[in-house]
């Protein structure tokens, strides 16, 4: 390297490292991902791809946009509670809360007398006051968790009575049959795929039970000639003179009170008031709140979940507990905003959306997702852009995860936030231009 070269002129590390941007930069990113940009940066300056001036201002692009690499997305599918983009997004109040759960919290300890306290008591009380028929409330890290700290609680070494048109595989190829086998319980199936009678349950009882065991299904309904055992005839089994046996019931969705806009959907109150000894649930789907396993119950049931070893391996975290209240006291959460959108509202939009882009308004029907009332439709409406759209949206800023149907791209706006729009259009047009 001769004296003339310019390479000499290309700044020292530290140099670089002092500079304000890239200083500024370490308070975000932290020094070992700056260091890695501004080294990217000298090595182009070196092979001549930049000049020595540029330094900088490459290191600066070179650095990402968050300091995650999970990306932000717009949900334009339809599908309210999307499993593989994150389920249900939180409202402003829970990001609030989790914002504010994120330094030194009381999750654990009493301000008043110095003493450990009950963890997440805010977040347990707003589930009670959320469920009132429940005698107490448990949260666990999710929805299997829930089901797994029941059985492993109530019938581990013991049977779990359960009908064959139960036994669901839910997501990700996890099924109920080795779940339950996990918690060192043994399976008791009782009926056949399309029809259990009370009379089935109650001839599988005995001594070596542990509990009775009903579950949603998710994502599939049997028709035809069905028959399901409903709540309140099997509590009957747990009443006095019966053989007291714990009812569990596994609604799924995480649906609290009833909802008319999905009159088959089983909720907390309703089982419970039915007779539910145990009821578990998913907070991240129909409830709208952070990934979360719900437990309410008799108090006498729940704190014997509550003591046992496992529950301690489940428990959540602060701003799980804080995002959970948040949702549970705050204002309507996206995930309901959405499934009971206005349906002129969402025409509007829509048509807005089509005359910027130019696109065509199509009927199109949403779901709710993630196991909830399947087969319920959603009407609504889409823009329909032509099917390389799809690919061009999600990989373009902002992401939009739109869905292919027919061979065209359909762009849903039922989940997508009015504030978002202006966001979307661009988007569109983006990918209208990049395929012209």
């Amino acid at each position: 390297m001769t004296q003339s070269d310019p390479r000499r002129r290309i700044p020292r590390t530290d140099a670089l490292l002092a500079d304000p941007v890239l200083a500024a930069a370490v308070e975000r990113h932290g020094a070992d991902t700056v260091k890695a940009a501004v080294r990217a940066a000298q090595a182009q300056a070196r092979g001549g791809e930049i000049a020595p001036s540029q330094v900088i201002e490459a290191a600066r692009t070179a650095l990402p946009a968050r300091p995650t690499t999970l990306r932000p997305l717009l949900n334009a599918t339809g599908v309210v509670v999307h499993t593989n983009v994150g389920r249900a997004p939180l409202s402003a109040a829970a990001v609030e809360a989790v914002v504010a759960a994120a330094g030194y919290v009381d999750v654990e300890y009493d301000v008043t007398t110095g003493a450990r306290a009950r963890r997440g008591r805010g977040t347990l009380g707003a589930l009670r006051d959320a469920v009132p028929a429940a005698g107490d409330a448990l949260v666990v890290n999710n929805g299997a968790a829930a089901l797994v700290l029941a059985t492993t609680a109530l019938a581990a070494g013991r049977e779990v009575v359960v009908s064959r048109g139960e036994m669901v595989e839910i997501g990700d190829g996890f099924r109920l049959p080795d779940l339950i086998a996990s918690t060192g319980a043994r399976l008791r199936e009782v009926g056949t795929t399309n029809r259990t009678t009370v009379d089935d349950y109650a001839a599988a009882l005995g001594p070596d039970t542990g509990c009775v065991l009903k579950v949603h299904p998710s994502n599939f309904r049997i028709e035809g000639f069905t028959s399901a055992t409903p709540v309140d005839q099997l509590s009957q089994l747990t009443t006095p003179g019966g053989l007291r046996v714990p009812l569990v019931v596994d609604i799924g969705s995480g649906l609290l009170r009833p909802d008319q806009l999905l009159p088959d959907e089983p909720d907390a109150a309703s089982a419970i008031a039915a007779g539910a000894t145990i009821v578990t649930a998913s907070g991240d789907k129909l409830l709208g709140g952070p990934q979360a396993g719900l437990v309410l119950g008799d108090a006498e049931s729940v704190e014997r979940l509550r003591r046992h070893p496992l529950a301690r391996a489940l428990r959540v975290d602060k701003l799980t507990l804080a995002a959970l209240e948040a949702t549970l006291r705050g204002p309507v959460p996206p995930v309901t905003a959405y499934l009971h959108a206005d349906r002129d509202d969402l025409r509007a939009r829509t048509e807005r959306l089509a005359e910027a882009v130019g696109g065509e308004v199509v009927v199109v029907e949403g779901r709710v997702g993630g196991g909830g009332a399947p087969g319920v439709p959603l009407p609504g409406y889409a823009v329909a852009l032509p099917e390389a759209c799809a690919e061009r949206l999600r990989v373009g800023d902002p992401g939009v995860v739109a869905r292919v149907e027919r061979g065209r791209c359909l762009v849903d706006l039922r989940c997508v936030p009015t504030e978002s729009d202006a966001d979307l259009a661009r988007a569109v047009r983006t990918a209208l231009t990049h395929g012209g």
